[in-house]
């Protein structure tokens, strides 16, 4: 878990994604030594990984802010509705089974790593992000999302962004901060859940106490390695690596879904 943490603090910096794309495959797969009972442990490993996320992503959007990257304006706009959205998505997921969040996991980080691999870096559906009621609608669902799949949102809302007309840096400098907009009160949300199994020691709700203890102080201390890293790619370097990383996490949640029953 202390390697994951690291790990995923470098890649939250780099990606802009809060690290949980990466936290919460290992940690459900660690989970099962735990004696934890199969059809909890992906709920476990989504709540902690967004708790994770809290710290980590005040660490990355302070590394890309001091870089002037971050777009204030957009992040204002988007989000109370991703809030929003984050909350409602964590009480669902609380309920799901956990076929449905490996499911959306995967089919959701499939599509977009298709959208950043290729090289489709200039293709534009507006000129700027939306604003007004498009940006209620879409940050929502973006919130909503990342919550039930235990994420900042950055595998949703960067290729958003870069798709209104944001340049690729900035969509993850930004995506940084609405890591932080999903993460708080999505986790508020699997705190209050109530599980009707036994839990490990050390869990509130859905949230491990003792996975976030571990696994948050490396990525903090990781996540501005990230971020400098990342500022230092080029465009289509960064978008691509993006893509290939979701891809291979994509693949391995999928397989979850379709092939491991426990």
């Amino acid at each position: 878990m202390i390697g994951t943490g690291v790990i995923g603090g470098v890649i939250a910096g780099l990606f802009g994604v809060g690290g949980g794309i990466v936290i919460v495959p290992v940690l459900e797969y660690m989970l099962r030594f735990a004696d934890v009972p199969p059809e909890w442990r992906l709920h476990i490993a989504v709540a902690t990984s967004l708790a994770t996320i809290i710290p980590t992503s005040i660490s990355s959007t302070r590394a890309h802010h001091s870089r002037g990257a971050v777009n204030w304006s957009l992040a204002k706009a988007w989000a109370v509705p991703m809030l929003i959205g984050a909350l409602g998505g964590s009480l669902l997921a609380s309920v799901a089974k956990s076929a449905t969040l490996s499911a959306v996991f995967g089919t959701v980080a499939t599509f977009t790593s298709i959208k950043m691999f290729l090289p489709l870096d200039n293709v534009r559906l507006m000129k700027a992000p939306p604003r007004g009621i498009g940006a209620w609608v879409l940050s929502a669902f973006i919130g909503g999302i990342a919550a039930m799949m235990g994420i900042g949102g950055g595998s949703i809302s960067v290729p958003a962004m870069t798709l209104g007309g944001e340049s690729i840096h900035r969509a993850v400098a930004t995506s940084a901060f609405f890591g932080l907009i999903v993460s708080v009160p999505g986790t508020v949300g699997y705190l209050f859940a109530r599980p009707d199994a036994p839990m490990p020691f050390g869990t509130i709700g859905l949230v491990s106490l003792i996975g976030f203890v571990i696994i948050a102080p490396g990525t903090v201390l990781t996540a501005p390695l990230g971020a400098k890293i990342a500022h230092g790619l080029s465009r289509r370097t960064l978008s691509m690596l993006f893509g290939v990383f979701l891809f291979s996490i994509a693949m391995r949640m999928l397989y979850r879904t379709f092939f491991v029953v426990s």
